[in-house]
């Protein structure tokens, strides 16, 4: 089979394409034969190696893929072989023909989700169910900041607020952001470039400010998102690129929280009900992936360059 390696950590160019066997699935696990495969950022830190932990080499990267069970290991009794599925991690890696992951990690994929759709589930939406119900437990009629909302977890975010019944809120950067974010049931949309966007989100709030934050590039914004919270408004830092300065009596006048979120760090219940809650969104019609690009498999470096560019819109696919 086709699958990206990495022999050695680097740029974008260390990703190559290279054949090697098809897996085999172990007790507990399955082979699943992959249709489309998500693109996070976080791949490109350990890939640069930079992250805090890495992979032993040569690997593959990525967890996140859509596609179909080709065959299941003994004791697998939950997943069937053709059963249409996503993934929430993988044992040998997901940017390949085939991966092989441990039962508990597959999902259903509805019939009415694409293969490319199945790929932008996993992090993008476990991430933004962790933020809102886990992390920030954000209730109905509460009103919700999602900085980046034409980005996959923001998207996916807008989705599951407007479904739990938030206010939302939203920033984005281009026009076409602005656009995609209203079309995925925001309220208000607001351009983070406006020297004055900050306060057009007070004056939307009557002054009181908002109750949950979801914070994208905190060394860039927390300090100025702790001046529109309410009182005991939370800010979930999901993503950050440097340090940041911020005055605690902002915190301290609110009563607010700054709370940090890894989707990894999510115990075995708290899985269960991220990804119950992400099935039953898609069948019930709640949830609908916005896939930005779809690329083939060999140009997982173009996908890792475009992945860390501004303006995100969408998931960027890659397909074997």
């Amino acid at each position: 089979m086709k699958a990206i390696r990495v022999q050695q950590f680097g740029g974008p160019e260390v990703l190559k394409i290279e054949e090697v066997p098809v897996p085999e699935p172990g007790a507990g696990q399955v082979l699943v034969r992959v249709k489309a495969v998500g693109v996070n950022p976080v791949e490109t830190y350990i890939r640069s190696g930079g992250y805090a932990t890495l992979p032993p080499l040569p690997y593959t990267p990525g967890r996140d893929a859509a596609g179909v069970v080709e065959a299941a290991g003994a004791g697998v009794q939950d997943v069937r072989v053709g059963d249409r599925v996503f993934t929430s991690d993988s044992v040998t890696g997901s940017y390949a023909e085939y991966t092989v992951c441990d039962a508990a990690d597959v999902h259903p994929l509805p019939e009415n989700i694409s293969f490319a759709q199945g790929a932008a589930l996993n992090i993008r939406y476990g991430t933004a169910y962790r933020a809102l119900f886990q992390r920030a437990r954000a209730k109905a009629d509460e009103t919700v900041l999602i900085h980046g909302g034409s980005g996959g977890v923001g998207t996916a975010a807008i989705q599951f607020a407007r479904a739990a019944g938030l206010k939302v809120f939203a920033t984005a950067g281009t026009q076409r952001g602005r656009e995609l974010v209203l079309q995925q049931g925001a309220h208000r949309v607001f351009d983070h470039h406006a020297a004055d966007y900050l306060q057009q989100i007070m004056d939307a709030t009557e002054g009181r400010g908002v109750d949950v934050v979801l914070e994208m590039l905190a060394n860039v914004n927390l300090g100025k998102d702790l001046g529109i919270l309410a009182k005991g408004g939370r800010v979930i830092v999901i993503g950050s690129r440097g340090s940041v300065e911020i005055n605690p009596r902002d915190l301290m006048l609110r009563e607010a929280e700054v709370l940090g979120l890894l989707l990894f760090h999510a115990t075995p219940d708290e899985r269960r009900a991220i990804y119950g809650a992400i099935v039953d969104g898609l069948k019930k019609g709640e949830l609908t992936p916005v896939v930005g690009r779809e690329l083939p498999l060999a140009d997982a470096p173009a996908a890792h360059e475009a992945v860390m560019q501004p303006g995100a819109f969408g998931k960027i696919v890659l397909i074997p």
